[in-house]
């Protein structure tokens, strides 16, 4: 019994049908009457071919007793008519509340997978292909339409249909209904045994490299401006061509499975047809079956016949449907590295004091803790610069304070509430953050600026532009504010973009604000003018500057120097310069060599 619920948590069809169950279950009122109704409709469908018989004796007695003859006749069909319009008026039912049933689930789908994508860790993230992730989600949504129509009005009628002939015919002739009976569940084993243990796995692999496809050229599409710098477009072209071609190798082992089971199904159906009429025959010569009973057995035989062969188109649906929910499935797998935690409340931020006390941090996969017993505490309204070499841990520094992970030990304090007891959405919501590199929406200049605070007016948007230096080039644009940005902000240049970022942390007016080198990488216009911005943005804020060029940090109150996770110099620029063999003494003299190099090579 535990290896077989071992197996069923395991299976792929184990776990979508929690999953599918979860769903269900959230509409029991609307379930229960489709059950019913297909019920109803299955089972008329299935009596209709005994009043067929019935007919037909009555038929080969109007010879004989006209009046009694026609009188039967004319009740059979009638009831036969009456039960073909239950079967249609119950299906109509059906199929109208699956509409509903079905388009209730998807949304709601989708909306918890992206839930669910939008709070993994950061890592995970960066290990994943956006567009698969994307193909992930909507492939899975759309699974839900042909796994309810499979499960509800397909596989549910076929099995009340299988189960009613076979004891309908039971009651009139046992062998038959032995025979409809045991060739039915042999012949439902065989289908699900060919669709679960011979095409699952291979559709499996087939829709891992779809989903491969999807994350490749939604890749290659969003670097186009690398592609074309490089000149990399035949580049592309035949890396995206290899995995087109496993792509096609592992489909078409998938299809040709598919085509080798139909054959096999085929020919089971032969044998199962031989053995009805056969068992039908012999009851018609041994005295034990008129014509009426003929007629009944074969429209019923037809009958079961075209269920029995939609059963392996619907087990492959069902196959196929939950193959395209596994990957999602997976997701919802996936656990949340950093959660609030039960009972946390919302961050108050009076002062805006930052504090590291005694912090011990390990990256997963990491031999070594990068910070070790570390602390120091960054006082209300000081502006700090963080400098040090790539991986000295000035990054990690300000990832931790806005919990984009959890420390192992210690606490990380703002005005002295543990961040890691607070919401997540209350810290951040206090943090104004400026990358070096602004990431934007396909959305309008004042949606991106106004995602700092929900709800703003297009009054407040233009102030905030305006402190940012970006209401000029705004204004320029043919539909000012209403311009659309391109996807990640492509329509704008860097100094755009970056003022664009200024702004929407201008509108969010948070009391710390951390910045990204927000002036790197960029021509001396430009530079001056968010220079001027992020002057007037840090006034009255604790301000972080993780700094890449040593000249936009020398106004700061303090710099903290970081080594392999320690700061090992701590001071102002005067004092840090005038350490001879300092590493911030030798950072900035390297620096001022490098832009003296390239003032005389112009």
């Amino acid at each position: 019994m535990t290896s077989w619920n071992s197996f069923w948590r395991e299976n792929a069809f184990g776990k979508a049908s929690r999953f599918v169950y979860e769903h269900w279950r959230r509409q029991p009122g609307r379930l229960t009457v489709m059950i019913l109704f297909m019920l109803a409709a299955t089972l008329a469908d299935t009596v209709a071919p005994l009043y067929a018989g019935r007919i037909v004796n009555a038929l080969t007695e109007f010879g004989t007793n006209g009046d009694v003859a026609r009188q039967h006749a004319l009740v059979d069909f009638s009831i036969m008519m009456g039960l073909g319009a239950v079967m249609i008026g119950a299906r109509f039912v059906v199929f109208s509340g699956i509409v509903t049933f079905t388009l209730n689930m998807m949304p709601e789908v989708a909306r918890e997978a992206f839930h669910k994508v939008q709070r993994l860790s950061s890592d995970w993230h960066a290990n994943s292909f956006a567009g698969s992730t994307v193909r992930k989600i909507t492939r899975a949504m759309w699974s839900l339409d042909g796994l309810n129509d499979t499960l509800i009005l397909a596989m549910f009628s076929k099995v009340v249909m299988l189960v009613s002939a076979s004891v309908l015919l039971w009651v009139y002739w046992p062998v038959l209904g032995l025979v409809v009976g045991v060739g039915s569940v042999l012949y439902v084993a065989l289908v699900a045994g060919m669709s679960l243990g011979y095409i699952a796995p291979a559709a499996q692999l087939s829709n891992a490299w779809d989903t491969r496809v999807g994350g490749v050229l939604a890749d290659s599409v969003s670097c186009n401006a690398v592609v074309k710098s490089f000149a990399g477009e035949h580049r592309e072209d035949g890396f995206v061509g290899k995995v087109m071609n496993k792509w096609r190798r592992r489909t078409e082992r998938t299809w040709r499975r598919f085509n080798l089971s139909f054959f096999i199904q085929m020919t089971a159906m032969w044998v199962f047809r031989a053995a009805i009429l056969g068992t039908a025959l012999m009851l018609a010569w041994t005295g034990q079956a008129n014509a009426g009973d003929l007629t009944f057995v074969l429209t019923l035989f037809f009958l079961v016949q075209g269920y029995l062969q939609d059963v392996g188109q619907q087990v492959r649906n069902l196959q196929r449907a939950v193959n395209e929910m596994e990957e999602l499935i997976d997701i919802h797998a996936v656990p949340v590295e950093v959660d609030d935690r039960p009972g946390a409340k919302a961050l108050k931020v009076s002062q805006g004091e930052i504090a590291f006390d005694h912090v011990l941090f390990q990256y997963k996969g990491k031999a070594t803790p990068l910070f070790k017993d570390f602390s120091v505490t960054i006082k209300p309204g000081e502006r700090v610069g963080l400098v040090g070499h790539s991986g000295s841990g000035k990054s990690t520094f300000v990832k931790l304070i806005q919990r984009l992970y959890d420390i192992n030990d210690g606490g990380i304090l703002i005005d002295g509430q543990n961040v890691a007891a607070v919401t997540q959405e209350s810290l951040r919501s206090q943090i104004a953050l400026v990358p070096q590199e602004p990431i934007l929406f396909h959305r309008t200049l004042a949606e991106n600026i106004s995602y700092a605070r929900p709800g703003a007016t297009l009054e407040d948007v233009i102030a905030a532009a305006k402190l940012a230096n970006a209401h000029d080039f705004i204004e320029d644009l043919p539909k000012g504010y209403m311009t659309l940005v391109g996807e990640r902000g492509i329509k704008l240049s860097g100094g755009e973009r970056q003022r664009v970022a200024l702004a929407r942390a201008f509108l969010a007016d948070a009391p710390i604000l951390i910045l990204d080198e927000a002036t790197s990488s960029l021509d001396s216009q430009s530079e001056h003018l968010i220079q001027q911005a992020v002057e007037r943005l840090m006034q009255g804020r604790t301000t972080l500057v993780v700094a890449h060029r040593l000249s936009t940090v020398k106004s700061m109150d303090r710099l903290l120097v970081f080594a392999k996770g320690e700061i090992v110099e701590e001071g102002t620029h005067q004092q840090l310069v005038g350490i001879p063999n300092g590493i911030y003494h030798g950072l900035y003299e390297r620096q001022a060599m490098e832009l003296a190099a390239g003032i005389a090579a112009e």
